[in-house]
């Protein structure tokens, strides 16, 4: 009587008693997971290298940003290539004075830079979705850094 009954479907995995699956880790060797993430550190040290063999102080190395050429005005991003060059030659507080904005980039970098090293060779998806409110947070920053440098009590914060 049994056999004529039809088979109950399994049970759904999720509605299993027991740990939470885990994902899994992606195949390879730690090394090979973290290809990717030391590439990438390479280009960037190779970027950084070169800025720091090729001094931007000196006339002719680099274009002039466009928007100080034709307006005056500093970008966000003005005195980026001489704050990279103070940073790598161990400049610091020169280098705050050309971009402060870039510094904390460079740091920003680092600190996320591990952080995905870490978790690419533990076999980890590195994940941030930063939210809307944090977009604006660091667009309202750039934006008001880029204002206070160009006015006569944020001379400082000029290149």
């Amino acid at each position: 009587m049994d056999a004529d009954l039809p088979n109950p479907a399994p049970a759904h995995p999720a509605a299993m008693p027991g740990p939470p699956a885990q994902p899994a880790a992606p195949p390879g060797t730690p090394v090979k997971r973290l290809l990717v993430p030391l590439g990438t550190l390479a280009a960037v040290a190779s970027a950084f290298a070169y800025v720091g063999l090729v001094d931007p102080n000196q006339p002719g190395h680099y274009p002039v940003c466009p928007l100080f050429r034709f307006t005056g005005l500093y970008c966000p991003g003005c005195g980026g290539l001489r704050s990279a060059h103070d940073f790598i030659t161990g400049h610091f507080a020169a280098a705050v004075h050309s971009n402060a904005l870039a510094v904390a980039g460079y740091l920003l970098f680092a600190v996320g830079w591990v952080l995905w090293a870490v978790r690419s060779a533990r076999g980890l998806p590195l994940r941030w979705t930063p939210s809307d409110r944090q977009f604006w947070l660091i667009g309202s920053a750039v934006v008001i850094f880029s204002v206070v440098r160009n006015l006569p009590f944020g001379s400082v914060l000029a290149p």
